[in-house]
């Protein structure tokens, strides 16, 4: 099967990259992530995204960074329960048209590979996507890998973030961050 695969970042596709290839499937990355803020950073993963496709002989594939249509998306839903279901779906929704338009028999995400992220939405997504566009939606769980996954990351010196890329995101986890840092000063 000719499988498209939306990639979030380098260190999330190493896993479902050398899964879908040891099951007999053509792979392709396609990098949309228009919910990755500020823009550098989302230049910085897109750029490791392409060096690892490279690496391991995939084309790499990008999508605009439509950063107006993600805040479109989440606008007064900025609390974690509604937003990460919007971009997943604006993400995968994108995915699915550019593989249909563009001759895959299939698209699958590397969202399913985050212990991170909530999977059963994220699949669920997915599928009603697909159905949407008229394209299958190839699924796999590839969290079992995300550990191995990152230790390579991390042995290659691949870029590997520490938020999931939104500017929501960021800012919860550097106020986590302070609240944990604030906790240790009053001990």
């Amino acid at each position: 099967m000719n499988i498209l695969l939306h990639i979030c970042c380098a260190p999330c596709s190493i896993y479902p990259i050398e899964s879908i290839e040891a099951k007999g499937h053509r792979i392709a990355g396609y990098y949309y992530n228009p919910n990755i803020h500020p823009y550098s950073e989302y230049l910085k993963r897109k750029e490791e995204a392409d060096k690892y496709s490279k690496e391991v002989g995939i084309n790499l594939m990008a999508g605009e960074y439509d950063l107006e249509k993600y805040f479109q998306f989440v606008n007064y839903n900025e609390k974690p329960e509604n937003r990460c279901p919007m971009c997943w779906w604006m993400r995968l929704e994108e995915s699915a048209k550019f593989a249909k338009e563009n001759g895959f028999e299939a698209f699958t995400t590397t969202l399913l590979g985050s212990p991170y992220q909530d999977h059963d939405v994220i699949k669920n997504i997915a599928e009603d996507v697909a159905q949407k566009a008229g394209i299958k939606f190839y699924y796999e769980d590839f969290r079992p890998g995300f550990k191995k996954a990152l230790g390579e990351a991390k042995s290659k010196a691949i870029y590997c973030q520490n938020y999931c890329g939104c500017i929501f995101s960021e800012k919860e986890r550097l106020e986590k961050k302070a609240s944990a840092h604030g906790k240790e000063k009053k001990k």
